[in-house]
């Protein structure tokens, strides 16, 4: 049987997150402050919703050394990216993934997510680059679309992508410092 075989024909069953980690890298997902220390972290993730609990335990994970509403922050933005790469390119699609790096830095946390690409995307121009944008009105209540990247626009330090449609990476850096940051400053 080819190894492109459709597996269709096999039964579906629930199985722990957890199982699918290998023994190596289970203590990226603990929520608990790890004392080995790591300058960066990467993780590859299947292109499903249904891996997003372990993407946030894996965000919470990285994030543990810090404060509860940083700590919450960097779970709800680095959730939106990865949303993002399943929702919007190949890595959603079946056989699908993307990878999370998370990197600690002076002064805060840098994440950046490289999924496989935009879906029936036409190789571009090796000199022209497309930088993607925030929706201008992402955030307002009848928005029905764009609200992850308006919500990173919002709330992270800086953020940007590295403008290759068919090979995208979008990263966020999130300050450690969030006392003028619009989470803590919006009424």
């Amino acid at each position: 049987m080819p190894a492109t075989a459709s597996l269709t024909g096999l039964p579906e069953v629930t199985v722990p997150l957890g199982e699918l980690v290998p023994p190596r890298c289970r203590h990226y997902f603990t929520g608990d402050a790890d004392v080995r220390s790591y300058k960066a972290r990467c993780y590859s993730f299947g292109g499903s919703v249904q891996y997003l609990p372990l993407v946030r335990a894996f965000l919470n994970t990285c994030a543990a050394t810090q404060p509860e509403d940083y700590r919450y922050l960097f779970t709800l933005l680095g959730s939106e990216i990865a949303n993002n790469a399943i929702a919007h390119s190949r890595s959603g699609e079946p056989y699908g993934t993307y990878t999370l790096k998370c990197e600690r830095r002076d002064g805060g946390m840098k994440l950046t997510c490289r999924d496989q690409g935009a879906r029936n995307c036409a190789r571009a121009e090796s000199d022209r680059r497309s930088y993607l944008r925030a929706r201008p009105n992402g955030l307002e209540l009848s928005a029905e679309s764009g609200r992850g990247l308006a919500l990173v626009n919002a709330l992270a330090t800086s953020w940007g992508d590295n403008g290759i449609p068919e090979y995208r990476q979008v990263w966020f850096f999130l300050a450690y410092d969030l006392t003028d940051n619009l989470w803590n400053t919006a009424a």
